[in-house]
């Protein structure tokens, strides 16, 4: 298998999938951010765990399209509370549309996840069910939590680990546990493919925040610096802050993160001036790297042979390394 075979019945899949039709101001929102794209990172893991044990991987598309369509009701709502114009280089909904339109959307999002979850089959329903409904209310906590720390002063770094922990990894942990139920794993599997989804997660979210400050802007596909524009508390930010501490940058950090006017251009590159000085990049590398080798050791145990393993190391080592 490779990752263009998982990706073409993917997108197949998703072309094929109707949401519903009336009213047309309700559906058409819901096509137009699922036709913007994305990585796929989550109904991929789900497939690949599941083609560790099973042959018929197909049988589990609409389940794994159900990890997709959650992330997305996800996003469309986050865009509404960040009031963010663009998603993926074009207008978010509630931009295009309005933000009611964006909210009811959303909801009816969430009801087709739990739609595609309802394809497992019935043996399995109950555990994913539960499973996805803790995760669910788990991303909900860590967007929750994220707001909260946008007005907090006192934030530390193991607090904005447990925060993207909730907002973002424990729906990959939520995705590999998911193929694992459905090819009818055992539990001490199940479990280590739900550990691996979480550390790739933290690894991911964290080298994200790396590639928003020193990515190619070619590459990156997004404005480089936006984290550092809008004041939020990244690791990256948390260590400077911490590192700082009674040094004359301490007084030019604090000057930038309470300015309400100010040149963008300006702010990145003081602030990035002042975390290539304490070299906070090698620190956040150095963080990340410690949840992908936890990744990679959750998949040394698993209990199946090195060639089926194969694609997912390949695809772990591609999320490491990205530069978009």
């Amino acid at each position: 298998m490779s990752f263009k075979s998982y990706l073409e019945a993917l997108n197949k899949e998703f072309e094929n999938h109707t949401y519903g039709e009336n009213p047309t101001e309700l559906y058409e929102p819901i096509t137009y951010i699922m036709s913007l794209g994305g990585k796929r990172l989550r109904p991929l893991l789900t497939l690949m765990s599941a083609n560790l044990w099973l042959y018929n991987w197909q049988k589990v598309l609409k389940p794994a399209m159900a990890v997709e369509v959650f992330h997305n009701f996800t996003l469309m709502h986050d865009d509404i509370m960040d009031q963010a114009p663009l998603r993926r280089g074009q207008p978010t909904v509630h931009e295009k549309w309005d933000t009611n339109t964006a909210i009811l959307s959303g909801d009816v999002m969430l009801v087709a996840a739990y739609e595609l979850l309802g394809h497992a089959e019935d043996r399995y329903f109950k555990q994913v069910i539960k499973r996805f409904n803790k995760t669910a209310a788990e991303v909900c906590e860590g967007q929750q939590l994220d707001m909260v720390f946008a007005k907090k002063t006192d934030v530390k770094k193991e607090d904005y680990i447990e925060m993207i922990r909730l907002k973002t990894s424990v729906l990959l942990g939520f995705a590999m546990e998911l193929g694992g139920i459905l090819a009818d794993a055992d539990e001490e599997s199940i479990s280590l493919l739900n550990e691996i989804g979480v550390n790739l997660g933290l690894g991911f979210q964290l080298n994200d925040d790396i590639l928003d400050v020193y990515a190619d802007p070619e590459k990156f596909g997004k404005q480089v610096g936006g984290d550092i524009i809008e004041n939020k508390k990244t690791w990256l930010l948390l260590d400077a802050i911490e590192k700082a501490k009674g040094t004359a940058e301490e007084k030019t950090l604090e000057l930038w993160l309470s300015k309400k006017k100010f040149d963008a251009l300006e702010k990145v590159e003081t602030i990035r001036a002042i975390y290539d000085k304490f070299e906070i990049r090698a620190d956040a590398e150095a963080e990340a790297k410690t949840y992908f080798s936890k990744a990679a050791e959750a998949l040394n145990k698993l209990n199946v042979t090195e060639d089926k393993k194969e694609l997912l190391r390949t695809f772990a080592e591609q999320l490491e390394n990205r530069e978009n």
